[in-house]
């Protein structure tokens, strides 16, 4: 018994940290509606600064006061942000906003790095509460009775400023309805800044207050964030008690499940979440999600058609000098296309669903390792000829996808997003923890093509006829009446439905055909690479895809496949420089702001303005 309470208050005092987290996460996405993914920066950005004052101010005021400042001082970051990255952009779709966070997250990185440097740093004692006290003879640390006592009074603070003051009012009317606080004369701009202020503070607090827990290091914003979405997903976008019911949860059940079931701790929480939405769409305390405009800003879209001759003019030529490049290129540059060609097929699979259905997925990357692992399976277990396996490749993505969109296509919006994570994740844990049949940490390795494409040159063009043919296949699929039903599904699902459509059967026929053809491009990925390791799997890989989605353009057909190849050409020589996510990330925040409408978008619109394309023309 003593250890099970032990365990238990273990699990409650390391919610408080988590609590100060998603309780500004909850607030920031409640009246901006913004998805911070920069929130974890803020969290990481609070133990250096309070470390760094703690070094300084001596004693208790010292301990105390440093964790205080480093919350004012990380909030008036926040502040910084807010009004040079997000402001410009807070009529733009979630998507644009989200990406735009993401660039914070390298810049801040980097940052840190330079300011900090690369070692961990280990957090100071408490004064006064270094020791421990025993109960039913099981030791309990005092740093975690303090903090289990700390977390009622923040919460009631909370509490308070949200209910019995001005700001709690505008804030709670903001978070019901933006446009009609704007309306009264509110100033929504500083009212913002306000609520980006305290939810950056609050998790700058987090960071600080748990320093005599852990320390500080240059991955705890990634190691934080997932966790602290999942909290703000289960307890209901914006829901304050829900985010500390949610805390208190996810914090328990991690404490016991590292004491009795270790190999779930990876994906403990995401089970957790898969199993809330699944009976709760919207979250224990959330409330249905007003539906954004994905994909979409600024001008109404331009009617999409096929290429004209000039277009198909140019493809050829593209088409025709890559098919020959074996004549006049290196072994190394038929080695770089390949890569490029896959990728490009893996992120247009993604801009499929994102930009035709409107359906922001976090964890696409399921499809593509998925495929590369089926394919691999089959030839490592079952001594599959390689052309088998290859097929095998998009029909076991494709089969993912179905069960996944079963529970997935019932939300929308960030818990839609969120629970295709949940799945990624989950799948992710399974190749990662199945040590004995997939390699595990390993991989699988000798997954190598048939013997007729086994030479450079001839996997070069069998990937070329694939992959471009897959690309094609996706444009032509979007121009079909299964592609209009879709837009129509995205633009209103409602008219959609009063016109016949079956909404549900048609996002989900999208997202599993969308799936399949990242299983394809899974499938060229292994064989080209002779290995498949579980990093194919992980969360980065989605994020890329989501990035040059966006770099290409996100209301263009070409978006996806000019973002990748831009994107692919430029990371060999990008992650040689030592501050590349600086770089990186101010020129992500650079095109939000910009160039929302990405690079084919914008090469259209200055074409317009010089008179070489005419206005009006359909997207390409």
């Amino acid at each position: 018994m003593g250890l099970l309470i032990a365990q238990l208050l273990t699990g409650l005092a390391n919610a408080a940290a988590l609590f100060l987290v998603a309780s500004g996460l909850s607030l920031i996405f409640g009246v901006t509606r913004i998805v911070n993914f920069a929130h974890g920066s803020f969290y990481m950005l609070g133990a250096y600064i309070g470390l760094t004052l703690m070094n300084i101010l001596p004693g208790h005021v010292g301990f105390w006061g440093s964790i205080l400042l480093a919350g004012i001082a990380v909030g008036l970051i926040g502040v910084v942000v807010e009004i040079l990255v997000l402001r410009p952009i807070y009529r733009a779709p979630e998507l644009f906003q989200l990406v735009a966070t993401f660039g914070v997250i390298l810049v801040i990185q980097d940052l840190t790095l330079m300011t900090w440097g690369a070692e961990d740093q280990l957090g100071p004692r408490a004064p006064g509460l270094r020791g421990v006290i025993r109960i039913l003879g099981e030791p309990v640390p005092l740093y975690d009775l303090a903090l289990i006592g700390i977390t009622p009074f923040v919460l009631f603070g909370l509490w308070w400023l949200i209910t019995k003051t001005r700001l709690g009012v505008l804030v709670r009317a903001a978070t019901q309805d933006r446009e009609m606080v704007g309306a009264l004369g509110v100033n929504q701009s500083w009212l913002f800044t306000g609520v980006f202020f305290l939810g950056s503070a609050l998790a700058g607090l987090g960071g600080a207050i748990q320093l005599p827990k852990g320390g500080a290091d240059l991955l705890m914003d990634f190691n934080i964030i997932a966790a602290v979405f999942v909290v703000v997903v289960i307890g209901g976008m914006g829901s304050l008690p829900g985010a500390f019911i949610a805390s208190v949860l996810i914090s328990v059940l991690n404490v016991f499940g590292v004491a009795y079931l270790p190999s779930s701790t990876l994906v403990l929480m995401f089970v957790v979440m898969a199993i809330v939405l699944t009976v709760r769409p919207f979250g224990l305390l959330g409330r249905e999600e007003v539906a954004g405009e994905h994909g979409q800003v600024g001008e109404p879209e331009r009617p999409i058609r096929p290429f004209g001759l000039t277009g198909r003019l140019i493809f050829g030529a593209i088409v025709l000098a890559l098919a020959l490049l074996p004549l006049y290129g290196s072994p190394f540059a038929q080695v770089l296309i390949t890569d490029i060609v896959i990728f490009c097929l893996f992120a247009a699979s993604l801009q499929f669903i994102l930009a035709s259905g409107g359906l922001v997925s976090f964890g696409h990357a399921m499809f593509f390792g998925g495929g590369a692992y089926v394919s691999a399976l089959a030839v490592t277990y079952a001594d599959t000829p390689m052309e088998l396996a290859f097929l095998l490749a998009p029909l076991g993505a494709g089969l993912i996808a179905i069960l996944v969109g079963w529970f997935c296509i019932r939300l929308s919006g960030v818990y839609f997003a969120m629970l295709t994570l949940a799945f990624s994740q989950l799948i992710w844990s399974l190749v990662f923890q199945w040590g004995e049949v997939t390699g595990g940490d390993d991989g699988l390795v000798n997954i190598w093509p048939a013997a007729w494409l086994s030479d450079t040159t001839a996997y070069y063009l069998f990937t070329l006829l694939v992959g471009l043919g897959g690309i094609v296949f996706l444009r032509h699929v979007i121009h079909s009446p299964f592609g209009y039903a879709l837009r129509a599904t995205r633009d209103s699902a409602r008219q959609a439905e009063a016109t016949g459509i079956d909404v549900r059967r048609v996002q989900w026929v999208a997202f599993a055909f969308a799936g399949m053809m990242a299983g394809l491009a899974g499938g060229l990925f292994v064989f080209s690479k002779g290995s498949i390791f579980p990093n194919e799997l992980e969360i980065a890989k989605s994020f890329d895809a989501l990035i040059v989605v966006f770099l290409g353009g996100v209301k263009t057909l070409s978006g996806a496949v000019v973002g990748g190849a831009f994107f692919e050409s430029v990371k060999d020589w990008l992650t040689r420089l030592e501050y590349w996510r600086l770089v990186l990330g101010l020129v992500i925040i650079g095109v939000v702001i910009v160039a929302p409408e990405g690079i084919v978008g914008t090469a259209r619109r200055v074409g317009e303005r010089l008179g070489l394309v005419k206005e009006g023309e359909g997207t390409r």
